[in-house]
């Protein structure tokens, strides 16, 4: 079975949204080892409607990242929509074609190495709450954004988790990997 995993750039007061905004020179050697070291595993991407239409008109042509691009723009992308519809202008990127759940518990089942959901609050919490995504990575950056979407909302159903990793990086950041207990 493939593992799926999710990882988001977070704030201390839990903000996910635009780490751009907020992120300022905290990204160190370590986050960008980690990712290098993620881009070697994962051979298949999650994206929503939101995340998929800001990547794809920013991935296919950027230069700033060439490593990053060269490795996203190369990926099997399924995109979750409801709105979407057709073929898909970005290279290797297609419409799930069946209920997110249903679709993902199916690609989780086939053969072939990780998956990893990119660019999408919404899809991480419905993948984490129905019980598929098997690793949430959470690099917590030192600072207060003060505004932005979260990933955890009141009213989410109590989720307990255990930590399945940690790590502090020379910039003051922390890496936490979670997984839900008992899973």
């Amino acid at each position: 079975m493939r593992t799926l995993t999710a990882g988001l750039f977070y704030s201390v007061d839990g903000v996910v949204e635009s780490p751009n905004l907020w992120q300022f020179d905290s990204f160190d050697e370590e986050l960008g080892a980690g990712m290098k070291q993620m881009m070697a595993r994962v051979e298949a991407g999650l994206l929503g409607r939101i995340g998929y239409e800001q990547w794809a008109s920013y991935w296919p042509s950027a230069a700033d990242d060439a490593d990053f691009g060269e490795f996203i723009n190369k990926l099997p992308k399924f995109v979750a929509s409801r709105t979407l519809s057709g073929e898909l202008g970005w290279q290797n990127s297609r419409l799930m074609d069946a209920p997110l759940e249903e679709f993902v518990a199916g690609l989780k089942d086939a053969d072939g190495g990780e998956i990893a959901v990119f660019a999408s609050i919404s899809l991480t919490r419905q993948l984490l709450f129905a019980g598929l995504l098997d690793s949430l990575m959470l690099m917590v950056h030192p600072v207060i954004a003060g505004s932005g979407r979260r990933l955890f909302e009141d009213g989410d159903p109590v989720t307990r988790l255990e930590l399945q990793d940690s790590q502090r990086t020379s910039k003051g950041n922390m890496i936490l990997r979670y997984g839900r207990m008992g899973a």
